[in-house]
């Protein structure tokens, strides 16, 4: 069963047990995949539904900090819940150990020195690790390994 079509299945399941959280959050996902689907002409896989759960996920985290840092905990609790239901559509992630060895790996493959390699090495990682790894972890350990 495809990613698409697990989240369908959840989102009838969600209709079913009359859980509006979790089906409003449900129904936002299907929503932007549909919308990624309509405005490109094409059939969302696997990796590009990953893809849009992690900038959903990542919409809720700034959410998160921009509600907190007004003292509205109410909307921020209610982000996280959305971002917990997003978060179980996630494949495991890499460990930060992970994420360093590949990112050396691929560093030595490129035979990348500097700095001013970062967006071809960036690209080269984005390919192999999205929906595998928090690219805002993956940037920090190519950063570091570019350094060194």
């Amino acid at each position: 069963m495809s990613l698409k079509e697990q989240i369908t299945e959840d989102m009838k399941t969600a209709m079913r047990a009359k859980d509006a959280e979790r089906l409003g959050t449900i129904r936002l996902l299907l929503s932007a995949m549909k919308q990624k689907e309509v405005d490109e002409r094409i059939e969302l896989d696997d990796v590009a539904v990953v893809a849009i759960v992690d900038k959903l996920i990542k919409q809720r985290k700034d959410s998160i900090a921009a509600f907190e840092q007004a003292a509205r905990q109410d909307l921020a609790d209610k982000e996280k819940a959305e971002m917990a239901v997003l978060l179980a559509y996630l494949p495991a992630r890499m460990s930060a150990e992970e994420v360093t060895a590949a990112v050396q790996a691929i560093v030595a493959e490129l035979g990348a020195k500097g700095p001013g390699d970062m967006g071809k090495v960036m690209g080269a990682v984005k390919a192999q690790l999205a929906g595998k790894a928090d690219m805002g972890q993956v940037s920090a350990a190519v950063k570091a390994a570019l350094a060194g």
